[in-house]
Order: C-alpha cells, then sequence, then structure tokens
C-alpha cells in the first residue's frame, strides 16, 4: 500500500484496487455476476451480513467486481471510503437523500446539471427541503447564505454545460462554520483535473459513465469520502433503496479507468485547440472554456484544477437554426446526449444536459437556445478543427 501511496496517478490509474481481486493468476479483475455468495460456516457467514469481517453475501448489497471499482476511485480521489451506483444520477440523488429531511435547507449553484437541477426544483421542494439558489460563481453570495444555516452545499464545477467555476475551498470554509455537508460532482474535472477533498469537501460525485469509464459503454456512480461514516451511511440508503451497479458496468469502467490520465489530458488540449479557433469563427458569439485566459472563472481554475478539461460549449448567431444547419455538417463527432468518450460528441443543451428544463428554465441559468456543448474525443486536435472548419463553411452555404 505504501507504494502505491507514493506512485504518480498514471499509475495508480491502473494499479490501484486490482490485486485483491485477481484470481487463478489473472492479470486482469473479473467479472462476477454471481447474485449470491455462500458460507458453509454459519458464524463467518453472520459476522460478513452485519458487516463486522470482509466478504459479500448478495449482489445488492456488494460485489468483488464493483468494489475493485470503487478502491481505484477511493485511491484516485484521495478519498477513505467509496460506494457506487447504477447511474450517475443515482449517486446524486442517493447522497442529498440520505442526509436531507423535512424541514432542511440546501445552498447550491443556478448551474447545476439538469436533472440535479431538477432534484432541487420539483422532488426536494416537494418534502419541505428549501433550496436556495446562487449564481454561479459568487462565493459572497454562497458565504452568506451558507452563514443562515444549512444541510448541504452543494456545488458542480466545472458546471455542465457552460464550464463555469465555482471557489471550492472558500465554500468549504462557509460549510463547515455551519457544519453543513460540501458536496460536489467532479465528473467534468475528473480526479486528473481535480481533487475536491484536498480543498475541503466532505463528498465527492461523478457520473462514472461519462470521463471515468471514457468508451460510452457503461452506467454508473460513484461517491467518495474521507469520513467513512458518511459513506456507510449513503450506502446503506443504496443497499436498500437498490441502486446498485451492475458487475459488467463495473468492469467495463474499471477498465477504462486504466487510459484515464492518457484520455483526459489529450482531450483537455483538443479542446484548448477548439476553443482558441472557435474565438476566431464569426458565427460564433461566445466560447466557453475555463482554460481560456478571458473565461470570467479563469484564475479560480488555475488555482483549483491541474488542467481545464475536455469540455467545452458555444453559442452561435442565428441560435437554434444554427445548430440545425451546423451539427449534421461534423464528420468527426457524435451527435448524441453523452460526454467524456473517446469520440468527440457534440449536442445543444435543449436536448442533452438540460433536456429535462423548458427554454425559460434553461433561459434563467444562462444557456442559450443556440449553445452547443463539445466534448472533445481524443482525435487529432487539427483534425477537429478542420471538421468544425468545414462544418461552419458547409452550414453557411446552406442558410
Amino acid at each position: 500500500m505504501t507504494k502505491m501511496n507514493n506512485a504518480k496517478f498514471a499509475t495508480k490509474a491502473v494499479w490501484a484496487g486490482e490485486k485483491d481481486y485477481l484470481v487463478h493468476g489473472a492479470t486482469q479483475v473479473p467479472v462476477i455476476p454471481s447474485v449470491a455468495f455462500g458460507y458453509d460456516d454459519m458464524d463467518e457467514w453472520y459476522e460478513v451480513a452485519v458487516g463486522r469481517k470482509k466478504g459479500h453475501i448478495y449482489g445488492r448489497n456488494t460485489n468483488p467486481t464493483v468494489q475493485a471499482f470503487e478502491d481505484k476511485v477511493k485511491v484516485l480521489e484521495r478519498a477513505n471510503a467509496a460506494t457506487s451506483f447504477s447511474t450517475g444520477m443515482a449517486a446524486i440523488s442517493n447522497t442529498l437523500y440520505t442526509f436531507l429531511r423535512p424541514g432542511d435547507r440546501v445552498v447550491t449553484i443556478k448551474d447545476t446539471y439538469g436533472g440535479t437541477n431538477k432534484i432541487f426544483t420539483e422532488f426536494l421542494p416537494k418534502l419541505n427541503i428549501d433550496v436556495v439558489f446562487c449564481e454561479t460563481g459568487d462565493v459572497e453570495q454562497i458565504k452568506k447564505e451558507t452563514a443562515k444555516g444549512c444541510t448541504i452545499v452543494y456545488l458542480e464545477t466545472p458546471t455542465n454545460p457552460t464550464v463555469k467555476i465555482t471557489d471550492i475551498r472558500a465554500c468549504a470554509e462557509a460549510g463547515k462554520q455551519v457544519g453543513a455537508l460540501v458536496v460536489v460532482d467532479n465528473t467534468f474535472a475528473t480526479p486528473v483535473n481535480q481533487n475536491p477533498l484536498t480543498l475541503g469537501a466532505d463528498l465527492v460525485l461523478h457520473s462514472a459513465t461519462k470521463f471515468l469509464g471514457g468508451h460510452a459503454d457503461a452506467l454508473g456512480g460513484v461517491v467518495v469520502g474521507l469520513d467513512e461514516s458518511l459513506i456507510e451511511a449513503i450506502y446503506h440508503y443504496r443497499e436498500i433503496n437498490g441502486a446498485t451497479m451492475d458487475p459488467w458496468a463495473a468492469y467495463l469502467i474499471l477498465r477504462g479507468m486504466k487510459t484515464l490520465e492518457l484520455r483526459v489530458k489529450r482531450q483537455a488540449e483538443n479542446a484548448e485547440k477548439l476553443a482558441t479557433y472557435l474565438q476566431t469563427v464569426e458565427e460564433v458569439e461566445t466560447v466557453f472554456y475555463p482554460g481560456l485566459i478571458d473565461h470570467p472563472n479563469h484564475e479560480i481554475a488555475k488555482a483549483q484544477m491541474s488542467g481545464f478539461g475536455g469540455m467545452l460549449s458555444f453559442a452561435v448567431a442565428g441560435g437554434v437554426d444554427t445548430v440545425r444547419h451546423l451539427l449534421p455538417k461534423l464528420a468527426f463527432a457524435n451527435r448524441a446526449a453523452n460526454l467524456g468518450a473517446v469520440e468527440t460528441t457534440v449536442g445543444p443543451a435543449r436536448t442533452t444536459s438540460h433536456v429535462e428544463c423548458t427554454p425559460q428554465e434553461r433561459a434563467a441559468m444562462g444557456i442559450p437556445e443556440g449553445l452547443i456543448r463539445v466534448s472533445c474525443g481524443i482525435e487529432d486536435g487539427e483534425d477537429i478543427i478542420a471538421d468544425f472548419k468545414q462544418a461552419f463553411e458547409a452550414a453557411q452555404i446552406e442558410a
């Protein structure tokens, strides 16, 4: 374990959490689909069942392949404990429902992912839970609202899809002053570029479907933390409510994570190149990428991130009509509601991140109807730029 602690990130991505689960001389963690795990010794079975001894009894609770995935994320996020879920939204919802009760108060930002936003605007109010929305990145407003008292401070940084940045350390300090849990969705940044636990966050979430898996072929979610009791509480809620990760999905994501650093660094390079190019395009009104020096949160991003990630978005003149003409012209991009894959993926917020929201709700979050989200893949950066260039030219002719 000492050797693993001293290893660099890329080495941890390959080796962390795996050796304990190798069997029969295999060099890869096996997929173990068994629903149940048997015991001849009744006392040992009981000790495992009540959590006093390591082991597995039933697939809804734990599974060896799934645990290997959890252990790897735990190491990469510098956490002490982790638990997984069937999807990213399951990770978010289960975490919130574990700790919130009627009469509680949540302080969050306006620019959360559409599904998260629906929990805040539709589901929690039905439980008499008050949700306060602050301007994303406005630390003073977040501090002010947090000081009034709250149970959870919930952040997403960078945000989906306009990649806004919020100062995690400052918000974590504010949360601790009132005894609030600070929860950070780290999906866009990944552990390669940001470790919120080292900045004071209590819990860190990922949609493992995205960058962690990296190949758009498996759904999953995960939450990690330093305080094992917090993760145990979330695990208990999940094991009873049943949003369990499938072992085959765990295997696919575990395999994808071995190349996490390689992929994310290449994706970030491509995103910065594409964002710089898009700033020169006449039809583009605004480019959102924290790596650009004119991004309003660029300095905060530099301070708390080690890279700016593979996500960007841009707004085009002509709105939805321009989007309709432009996106079908791209040769090297999937037009789909996903991100973080090895292939470049594009789509407007109105059909991807915030499809659940009305045009008015999107506008209130600063998301234009003509906004296009881009998840840069690992293709050659020059080819990505050339593809967008020809698409703009073709769309202009068609229009």
